[in-house]
């Protein structure tokens, strides 16, 4: 027999291969906008790596260190052979007692840690896994407008749909919930409070609380309050706590986080506390996505939650400090300044003529591209937030008294007298201690 001549087809080339083959990622990532920020970010990174100087008053990013007893029991507890297993999902049980204790100190509330109590990968996972515990296609969410990325996009990965109310008044932000329940169908499932707010340092008192849980009973729907600002206060303002009402708890769960007092940001450390249904749905779905956190970083945890009070204390107190010196500044060149009563960020107007010039990301770009200072736009979180900008208290009182020099340059502004008598180069300040 013969053998026959035939043409035989070469494999497939990678040029080819990537024509005919396509992603299809699923619907919900083309639910997510365009990240407002990557601008701003992109010409951050660059300006960096030319050498540029640049002061970061953008991202919520804490630069002051954990307390060394925290730090020094976290290298011990990472020593130990039987840290390095697997953690339980809903955090070890010593660690649950402690938030427990820490709720009782701060708000005079008693919380089962068996039941009423999960250790969360910080509160940004927490909240995001309660989304998927609560929410699906068809039911609806309350968010606060301006909104914190993850109050949003949390709730829309879920599949649920987001109504956006302007909570920078908020016996009004109570209303429109009403008015929301009362003519919306189906009602919606969930309302997110968020007190002291982020972005825009917005604050409550406990009346507020009297008054949204009266809905949540009136509605149905269930209160999920990010309360990660609590412990970064000024001027005697303490922030209240959805769980001190007798009937918060049943309505409703609270988030907190050891990233912004504590200065444990990158330790990933937060919890969620409250309604015993609700965190046995959210401990369920973290049963299937996670292990829980490093053992050794819980047990530093519980060293930080019971041995330096007076070192958070201590760290709101400085970034008061450095509110009082950006503000002054801030409002020394002209800009209409609201002083924030917590959070660790300013709020601030685009002052004229550039507001109207302007959207708030081309007048941060401006900042950045002219001034070497970097900051948030107000337009990034959202429609409601268009014509400010967000300020990080993250730098030092010198460097932010720089970044208020920079800017007066960069918008034509002459600098006060205390500010030019002020040029010395900016120095780096110790870290905030207190007691261990």
């Amino acid at each position: 027999m013969h053998s026959e001549n035939r043409e035989v087809e070469a494999p497939i080339g990678p040029t080819e291969a990537t024509q005919k083959f396509r992603i299809a990622v699923a619907d919900r990532v083309h639910r997510l906008p365009p990240y407002l920020f990557a601008r701003i970010n992109k010409l951050m990174y660059e300006k960096r790596r030319a050498g540029a100087d640049v002061i970061d008053l953008g991202m919520g990013n804490p630069s002051d260190p954990p307390q060394d007893i925290v730090i020094e029991k976290l290298a011990t507890a990472a020593r130990d052979p039987d840290n390095h297993g697997y953690s339980e999902a809903r955090g070890i049980l010593n660690l649950r007692r402690e938030v427990a204790a820490k709720y009782y100190k701060q708000h005079g509330v008693r919380l089962d840690p068996e039941n009423e109590v999960i250790v969360c990968l910080g509160s940004k996972e927490g909240f995001s896994h309660l989304c998927l515990a609560l929410l699906g296609p068809g039911d609806t969410a309350i968010v606060p407008a301006p909104s914190y990325p993850a109050h949003t996009y949390a709730v829309i990965l879920a599949g649920a749909n987001v109504i956006s109310l302007d909570v920078t008044k908020p016996e009004l932000f109570l209303s429109n919930i009403a008015y929301t329940c009362q003519y919306l169908f189906p009602k919606p499932k969930l309302v997110v409070a968020n007190f002291p707010h982020n972005p825009t340092a917005t604050v409550v008192e406990k009346d507020f609380y009297v008054d949204l849980v009266r809905l949540a009973k009136k509605y149905g729907f269930l209160i999920v309050s990010d309360l990660a600002y609590a412990d970064i206060t000024f001027d005697g303002y303490k922030a209240p706590s959805l769980l001190t009402l007798p009937d918060g708890m049943k309505c409703g769960v609270e988030l907190t986080t050891m990233s912004k007092g504590y200065n444990m940001a990158g330790w990933r450390v937060g919890y969620c506390c409250g309604n015993a249904e609700i965190v046995r749905a959210l401990a369920t779905v973290k049963g299937y996505y996670d292990y829980g956190m490093f053992r050794a970083i819980q047990v530093a945890a519980i060293v930080a939650l019971r041995k330096t009070d007076a070192a958070v204390e201590a760290q709101a107190l400085e970034y008061q400090r450095r509110r009082d010196v950006l503000c002054d500044g801030l409002e020394r060149l002209g800009w209409d300044i609201e002083r924030p009563k917590a959070t660790m960020f300013v709020w601030a107007k685009i002052p004229e003529p550039w507001a109207t010039r302007m959207p708030s990301v081309d007048f941060a770009m401006k900042l950045l591209e002219e001034a070497d200072v970097a900051v948030s736009p107000g337009g990034g979180f959202g429609p409601t937030g268009e014509g400010y900008l967000r300020l990080a208290l993250i730098e030092n009182q010198h460097r932010l008294r720089q970044a208020v020099r920079q800017i007066g340059r960069c918008l034509g502004q002459a600098a006060s007298p205390r500010d030019k008598a002020a040029q010395s180069p900016p120095r780096r300040e110790a870290p905030v201690t207190g007691v261990g």
